[in-house]
């Protein structure tokens, strides 16, 4: 296992301050504010710290209320909604400065036989043949050099390879409003801290790397890296429907439907390698184009 990855392990290791509530730390993102992958997260880990460890999370639906400051710490608070014969629910809020910044609701399903169907894997090349970010970032001369050491030291838990240009690698004429990326932690997962919740919790920080690319691809935007647009995610939602493996390579296939309003939204579907569709993600961005004087 990468130092980086146990780092990430160890900010995902929520320290519990009292019954139903957690207090986590952050760690330096590529922008200067707490990743809001980060927050979803750990906040995901405080409610399925109040759950049955037979109660793996099957959806999430979530806010972004402020921007995370990472330099003081955050606090989490469970709500213990409900706990049924099959499903429970938790209700997560995160707190810093006295003010919520993030607000979290979850479901837990115990394991029931059912109907069984799902949406084909789209067509992608083997995640071996695809650039590491550490070969495909130095390629952009464009970009300054510090930004891509920030990208690489915010990423270097997880190797996640982009199959095609990112929108700050290649930008200026629209491309289609789809991307796909291949990704795992960078090193394998064992001991006691190999378990479900914390699967779903890796893929869930992941989950918000990449979601609103597609929509800067169909402007042809390459992002804050290159300062063309501003923007936040205003919201996160997932669905899990099959078990997976944070540490087994997984393919996001990413689409954006619709802008508007200074809104972007970005639909994702998370798959196994072997083929199976392991998670769906939903996401709504504010995105903005600076306005010149």
């Amino acid at each position: 296992m990468s130092q980086a990855l146990q780092s990430l392990l160890d900010l995902l290791d929520l320290e519990q301050i009292e019954e139903n509530i957690f207090r986590g730390r952050s760690r330096p993102a590529i922008v200067p504010r707490v990743f809001g992958g980060q927050v979803a997260a750990q906040a995901l880990v405080a409610a399925g710290r109040t759950v049955p460890a037979d109660r793996p999370a099957h959806s999430l639906h979530s806010y972004f209320l402020r921007p995370g400051d990472p330099g003081v710490p955050i606090v989490y608070t469970v709500d213990r909604i409900r706990d049924g014969h099959s499903f429970t629910t938790r209700r997560v809020v995160a707190v810093q400065h006295g003010q919520p910044i993030f607000h979290l609701s979850a479901s837990f399903q115990r394991h029931e036989e059912g109907l069984d169907h799902q949406a084909p894997m789209p067509d992608a090349p083997d995640p071996a043949t695809v650039p590491t970010a550490e070969e495909q970032l130095p390629r952009y001369a464009h970009l300054d050099p510090a930004v891509v050491e920030r990208f690489l030291r915010s990423r270097e838990a997880v190797d996640l390879r982009y199959v095609d240009d990112p929108p700050y690698g290649r930008f200026g004429e629209p491309r289609e409003p789809r991307s796909q990326v291949w990704f795992r932690t960078n090193g394998k997962l064992g001991g006691a801290v190999d378990e479900p919740l914390l699967h779903v919790c890796l893929a869930t920080y992941v989950s918000d790397m990449t979601l609103l690319d597609s929509i800067l691809l169909a402007h042809g935007r390459g992002g804050w890296a290159v300062g063309d647009v501003v923007g936040a995610s205003l919201d996160h939602a997932m669905w899990f429907h099959r078990p997976f493996r944070a540490d087994e390579w997984l393919l996001y296939d990413q689409e954006s439907p619709s802008a508007s309003g200074g809104r972007g939204l970005g639909q994702g579907r998370i798959y196994t390698q072997d083929g199976r569709l392991a998670i769906t993600v939903i996401q709504e961005g504010v995105i903005r184009v600076p306005r010149t004087p």
